[in-house]
């Protein structure tokens, strides 16, 4: 069954709804964010990727248990799609990220992550990801709940690359669990649909104006139950939740 396609007037109003949601996430992320307590940042960065979600009329479909809202030393593990995976991450529970150094460059979202306290790698340089590994450690010590892209950059959706592990080695230092979380964005039949993927040679705006042509994109998310990282091995665990991600999303 084919997508449903949306026709020229709601394509220009959810365009219109983006820019002016866009303008002001600026607002927020320039004058209340920096002074906002946890739990009001929290709210916020959580209500502005939903009314985001909204605005391109993305459908969030969980299929299992959220984890509690004041989670706190937790590391996240998600197979990585879309430019909408954070936002939509974040409509449920929202998160702190590690993600690749390219993200700052990029237009909006880039502003967006610096200002949401994204920590950054470069992951050309074998001493930067040790020096994330002692600072993903320390703000997972702290209470933050970490989420991170073990592939390392994104797919069409439909297939999983193998997961890095390097990073996976600060919720062992920290001794914190890992809750590994399944993304997929489905057609009416139940297969993947690549439109809204961020991957190849699609650029992030033909990505953005995909989406913008369906008339409810729809995305699965499924919360895995959380794995004890205690005197664990990073390359185990790695193997371990692609191994149980690829098996929610039925890839072998």
């Amino acid at each position: 069954m084919p997508l449903k396609k949306t026709n020229q007037i709601t394509r220009i109003y959810r365009i219109f709804l983006v820019i002016f949601h866009t303008l002001t996430g600026f607002i927020i992320a320039g004058l209340f964010l920096p002074i906002a307590t946890k739990s009001l940042r929290n709210y916020l960065i959580s209500w502005w990727c939903k009314k985001l979600i909204g605005a391109f009329n993305i459908k969030v479909i969980v299929t299992s248990d959220i984890p509690p809202a004041n989670l706190s030393h937790a590391m996240i593990i998600a197979n990585h799609v879309s430019w909408a995976d954070i936002h939509v991450l974040n409509s449920i529970i929202p998160l702190r990220y590690v993600a690749k150094a390219d993200i700052k460059n990029w237009p909006v979202f880039g502003f967006f992550a610096k200002q949401v306290n994204t920590l950054f790698i470069d992951r050309t340089k074998k001493q930067e990801a040790m020096r994330i590994v002692d600072i993903t450690t320390e703000c997972l010590l702290a209470g933050d709940r970490l989420c991170l892209f073990p592939e390392g950059t994104t797919t069409d959706g439909t297939t999983i690359l193998p997961f890095k592990s390097s990073l996976i080695e600060a919720a062992i230092r920290a001794e914190v669990p890992i809750y590994p979380v399944a993304i997929r964005y489905t057609m009416p039949d139940g297969s993947s649909n690549t439109a809204i993927a961020y991957a190849g040679d699609t650029t992030l705006k033909e990505s953005m104006q995909n989406a913008l042509m369906i008339q409810e994109p729809v995305v699965n998310i499924h919360f895995l139950a959380p794995i004890m990282t205690k005197n664990q091995d990073r390359r185990a665990l790695a193997l371990l939740t692609h191994e149980l991600i690829a098996k929610q999303l039925q890839f072998k």
